[in-house]
């Protein structure tokens, strides 16, 4: 695995296309703030990302566009996020987070950090159908960056557990 990305260093170019079929370029005009989620269905990822859907009005005012990563095909993704407010991407071959030296573990669900947002994920009203064998495995950990236009990275994450991520507020907090 490369080397986990810090604040200052410059980002891997990213040029793909969303679930949509809609170009996406980071570094991008703006502050991008990229996430590495787990699987299309995960109840943790869809709990969090709920938050970043029902605030999106606010982080677009901050100027921060949301781009999420995830290890599942277009095609599952379509079912599950594909009314998601910012951009979705879908990377069955990890090709992306091996650039951005994004890692699995086992303790990404035996930690108790995640026991709480598994239960909580799980107990939803609005939870998706997790699939029984997830394209790349349920083990993956999530990451976030923040991303200038000029490609310098402004704040980097690597979560330990399956719900250790930046909450809507550590991204704002981190664009001031």
């Amino acid at each position: 695995m490369k080397m986990k990305l810090k604040t200052g260093q410059k980002c891997p170019v990213l040029h793909t296309k969303n679930i949509h079929g809609v170009e996406v370029n980071i570094p991008s005009s703006g502050l991008v703030h990229l996430q590495f989620r787990r699987f299309a269905g995960c109840p943790i990822c869809n709990l969090h990302l709920r938050a970043f859907v029902m605030r999106i009005k606010e982080l677009t005012k901050a100027g921060v566009l949301e781009v999420v990563v995830f290890h599942s095909t277009d095609e599952e993704l379509l079912k599950y996020q594909g009314q998601f407010p910012f951009d979705v991407i879908g990377d069955p071959t990890k090709t992306l987070y091996k650039q951005y030296a994004v890692e699995s573990s086992l303790f990404s669900l035996l930690n108790p950090g995640a026991w709480g947002a598994l239960l909580k994920g799980n107990l939803a009203k609005e939870k998706p159908k997790m699939p029984m064998m997830p394209n790349g495995g349920a083990l993956g950990l999530p990451a976030d960056f923040l991303i200038a236009a000029d490609g310098i990275i402004k704040a980097a994450y690597y979560g330990k557990h399956a719900d250790d991520n930046w909450s809507v507020d550590d991204v704002l907090a981190l664009q001031e």
